[in-house]
């Protein structure tokens, strides 16, 4: 549980400082994958004067990279995240095709993209139903005892909890058939894969999408009946209080239609009109890295509009990435059923682009089923179990780019290297890290939306929470290097929990 610290009384109130001020420190934030802090500073009257969302943790694998050989970036960037260690293998994995010049056979690509739409069905149910869920299906005001997957499961029944087990179960284990492993791949290699799928593996894998593809349209209908019936929730999903109108940016395919594995970079403007598009390559040209003291996060913005600080609109270089980003910087599905989810989708919302934050958990089940689908879609193609599943790379290595859309949004791997293969500089550019600086802004403008007259209590804190839960953030990942030192607090506490003494090296 959070350790939610009020200046060190209870939620009833909140003392003023020496300077008027007061402070509501929420750490650690809850259901996300690594660790951040949230300061929110309350002027005289108890509102909002500014809310901070702080990453505290630094993990060094950009730098971890260099001097290592190159082939070994699937296995070494996959152990960022055990979450999501499929996104960055299989990022790495094509950053090395880049590298070396060299095409995969159609088998290994379709290989590549069945196991990748596994590996979103699987991380997208386990956002729903265990880390974003209980928000809307318990209740964001509701006990925090009873915030959890446990909770959603007093709600909806243990049946449903049973088939969340089971699909997501069965998925991982077909993500091992083929993949080596669930949790750190072992199966992209430079030009293909590591082996050929049989007839029986691509049952399993028939088998599987197949369940999944009704999972997909089942948490659809669950969203519809919990979520978008309930009046209460739904006016707080289309609330400002959690809103902003930003740039968009997701991978499309020759149709501008939602593509995980490979494509161009599309950017939508907040009217949703085309911004820009490019290739990874040119990734550089258009994102850029802005640094903030109060973070070891660094916030992306796009170049080709500049860092305005942290606003929103059209002169603003904020942008967003993830689900409702991907839906909203696409013109469409390319499956049936996610299409006809996608459609009804911005029916409901009153037309593209959707800037409501929380609408981020609805477009995640579109892409969950639209994952199924094409996975459904790759396991019946009969170059599925082609023998023909890798081209040996031959050119010298000097540099490699690769993306794909992890669940959480777009994802950059930038490598270079000498000519015998061996990493001189690694460049990753994350989902978490290009929604860093919208991420900033919901959990400032939430503080602002739900903190009145310095009322502050669990469940209002718990909704400045939601602002972030909604991205599905993984600060794991989003935190690789940084110049300067770790900050070092020390504090020393009498045995009734007063405070004697902090030392401090920031």
């Amino acid at each position: 549980m959070a350790n939610t610290v009020i200046n060190e009384i209870n939620n009833s109130a909140v003392p003023e400082s020496k300077n008027g001020h007061r402070h509501v420190v929420i750490d650690p934030i809850t259901r996300l994958e690594g660790h951040g802090k949230i300061d929110i500073i309350l002027n005289q009257q108890g509102n909002v004067d500014r809310a901070f969302f702080q990453v505290p943790e630094l993990r060094g694998f950009e730098k971890f990279a260099e001097g290592r050989r190159a082939e070994d970036m699937p296995q070494i960037t996959s152990r960022i995240c055990g979450v999501c260690p499929t996104a960055h293998h299989m990022c790495a994995t094509k950053a090395l095709d880049d590298l070396y010049k060299v095409d995969p056979p159609p088998a290994a690509k379709k290989i590549r993209e069945m196991v990748y739409s596994a590996f979103f069905i699987e991380d997208h149910a386990l956002h729903f139903y265990y880390l974003g869920g209980p928000d809307f299906v318990v209740g964001p005001t509701a006990p925090k005892a009873e915030r959890n997957i446990l909770g959603v499961l007093g709600k909806v029944g243990l049946d449903i909890g049973k088939e969340v087990i089971g699909l997501r179960k069965q998925i991982r284990d077909l993500i091992t058939l083929a993949g080596g492993k669930v949790i750190h791949p072992v199966f992209g290699l430079p030009g293909g894969v590591s082996k050929p799928l049989t007839k029986e593996d691509q049952e399993q894998f028939i088998a599987g999408a197949k369940h999944a593809v009704e999972f997909g349209e089942f948490s659809l209908k669950v969203f519809n009946d919990i979520v978008l019936k309930n009046k209460e929730y739904l006016d707080w999903v289309v609330s400002d209080t959690y809103t902003h109108q930003t740039y968009y940016m997701g991978l499309v395919d020759s149709h501008n239609r939602v593509n995980f594995y490979d494509g161009m970079l599309r950017v939508v403007k907040p009217d949703g009109k085309e911004f820009v598009k490019f290739k990874v390559q040119d990734y550089a040209k258009h994102i850029g890295e802005h640094v903030e003291p109060w973070s070891y996060i660094k916030f992306c913005f796009l170049k080709d509009v500049g860092w305005d600080g942290f606003s929103e609109g059209v002169d603003s270089g904020i942008f967003s990435v993830a689900p409702l980003a991907r839906l909203n910087a696409a013109e469409g599905m390319a499956t049936p059923k996610a299409q006809k989810a996608y459609e009804e989708f911005y029916k409901t919302l009153d037309g593209r682009p959707v800037h409501h934050t929380l609408a981020n958990h609805w477009a995640r089940l579109i892409e969950l089923l639209y994952a199924a689908e094409r996975m459904l879609e790759l396991a019946n193609d009969p170059d599925i179990i082609s023998p023909d599943i890798r081209n040996i790379p031959k050119e010298t290595p000097k540099q490699g780019f690769g993306v794909v859309e992890a669940p959480r949004g777009t994802l950059f791997h930038h490598y270079q290297t000498d000519e015998k293969g061996l990493i001189t500089m690694a460049n990753l550019i994350v989902a978490t890290q290009n929604n860093a600086a919208r991420i900033a802004m919901s959990v400032d403008k939430a503080a602002r939306g739900v903190i009145k007259n310095g009322k502050v209590d669990d469940g209002i804190l718990n909704m400045v929470e939601m602002a972030f839960r909604a991205y599905d953030p993984c600060h794991g990942c989003a935190t690789h290097s940084l110049p300067g030192q770790m900050p070092l607090i020390v504090r020393v506490l009498s045995p009734h929990g007063d405070l004697l003494q902090e030392i401090r090296r920031d």
